[in-house]
């Protein structure tokens, strides 16, 4: 059966995509708790959905919403679908494969720093509804900001400046590096690799917090997003862990669920997998972004930051989706505790118009009801279901309700950030709908 699936897939889809892509027609399972569950798509229903989805890709690849992109899904804890289309680059030289690496971008976010935060938060050292400042010291003398909550802030209902273009403070008018901030060599006090041959004065992160700590906050609160904390997140998790962000949440996380691609500064950790390039970036490094984070604020802070700075596959973002999704637990384990789990995963201040979780997205308030081209992600993901997405072209979402994790990968900023058909397209939703279409039809 496994065979003529695959032969049948073969004859439906274009022969490019076929040179292109990687099929996987077995159910290939992540290990989970609930292993008694049956899957409700068939073999049948998944032969339906693989013209549509790769119709949806390469109309995206033909109209250059990106050189190349990959899809998994997950149900139930298993694999159902995962394909790969398209290549690296426009040169159609580098077939994208299953296990390419992909920088997160701002799904660094809810991977990184946030299941940190969910820990300490379960273990007393952090309060939700406490002033940040109770913990984060700098700002307990700054008016506008010492009684802003942390639920505030990672529901992004704290007023926060959206983003701070750091990278206007080491670049001239002329654009050039200034001195005093960039070197081309390591020296001392310029220990931070923001890419080959840009080395950042380590004293650079002090001035960021400097300026963060001297924002503007607005006194109406409202949802606007905001990812400036996220920079501010890896020092304080350090702090009160005493040891660092990156080995904190290794050692917590990605390593007991197996997840061994994902990651910061892919290019020091001697993995095999191929890491797809981002941007040909015309503004700082001047050259092809790969294998170091594209965002400039996560770069100027050496590659390891929790706004950005993520690397991985897409088996390993579903791994930790899975987690989400199944509250914490992960092969039998319990790693985080269910209860938290479901606060952080929850809407916060849904009466305030603001449709956010802590830290994660949600589906916009009354989605269900809104017209494909204004619902956000797909129409029909239930109320309960959470993901965020990334600069890049990257996206994650889970829904508990209907046991699926998505994944969805690309490198929609190559060779511009400037390419926006990724969204004028509404291709992830597009693709993700797919699946909940087959999933109404099969109840």
């Amino acid at each position: 059966m496994k065979r003529k699936l695959l032969i049948l897939l073969c004859c439906v889809l274009p022969l490019e995509a076929v040179l292109s892509q990687e099929i996987i027609p077995d159910k290939i399972a992540l290990p989970r708790t609930h292993t008694q569950d049956v899957s409700l798509l068939s073999e049948v229903d998944l032969l339906s959905v693989n013209p549509k989805v790769d119709s949806i890709i390469t109309n995206g690849i033909k109209n250059e919403a990106f050189p190349g992109a990959q899809v998994l899904v997950a149900e139930k804890g298993k694999i159902i679908f995962h394909k790969a289309y398209g290549f690296h680059t426009y040169d159609s030289i580098q077939p994208v494969a299953l296990n390419d690496l992909y920088d997160l971008a701002s799904v660094t976010k809810i991977l990184g720093p946030l299941p940190a935060l969910m820990k300490l938060v379960a273990e007393g050292k952090l309060d939700l509804d406490a002033p940040f400042s109770t913990y984060w010291k700098p700002w307990r003398g700054v008016k506008n900001k010492k009684n802003i909550t942390l639920r505030e802030i990672l529901a992004h209902q704290a007023g926060l400046k959206p983003y701070i273009v750091f990278l206007n403070r080491v670049l001239n008018k002329n654009g050039k590096p200034k001195n005093r901030f960039v070197k081309k060599e390591r020296k001392k006090r310029f220990e931070k690799e923001a890419y080959d041959g840009i080395y950042v004065k380590d004293r650079f992160k002090r001035k960021m917090s400097r300026i963060i700590n001297r924002s503007e906050v607005s006194s109406e609160k409202k949802y606007v997003y905001s990812g400036l904390t996220f920079l501010i997140f890896p020092e304080l998790i350090q702090q009160l862990t005493g040891i660092s962000y990156e080995d904190y949440v290794t050692k917590h996380f990605y390593a007991p669920i197996g997840a061994k691609t994902l990651g910061f500064l892919p290019m020091s950790k001697g993995l095999s997998n191929r890491i797809v390039p981002t941007e040909v970036d015309t503004l700082f490094r001047h050259t092809v972004t790969k294998g170091w984070v594209h965002d400039e604020n996560a770069a100027l802070l050496g590659g390891v930051s929790g706004n950005a700075g993520l690397f991985g596959t897409a088996n390993d973002l579903a791994k930790m989706m899975q987690l989400y999704l199944d509250y914490g637990v992960y092969d039998g384990e319990r790693i985080l505790p269910e209860k938290i789990v479901k606060e952080f995963t929850k809407e916060q201040y849904p009466d305030n118009e603001n449709r956010r979780g802590l830290g994660f997205d949600k589906p916009l308030l009354g989605n269900a009801s809104l017209p494909f081209s204004e619902a956000y992600p797909a129409p029909q993901v239930s109320p309960e279901s959470f993901g965020h997405s990334g600069f890049t072209g990257t996206f994650v979402w889970a829904d508990p309700s209907n046991q699926l994790v998505y994944i969805f990968l690309s490198n929609r900023v190559y060779p511009s950030r400037n390419h926006r058909k990724l969204y004028e397209l509404n291709i992830r939703p597009a693709i993700q709908q797919v699946f909940y279409n087959v999933l109404a039809n099969s109840n």
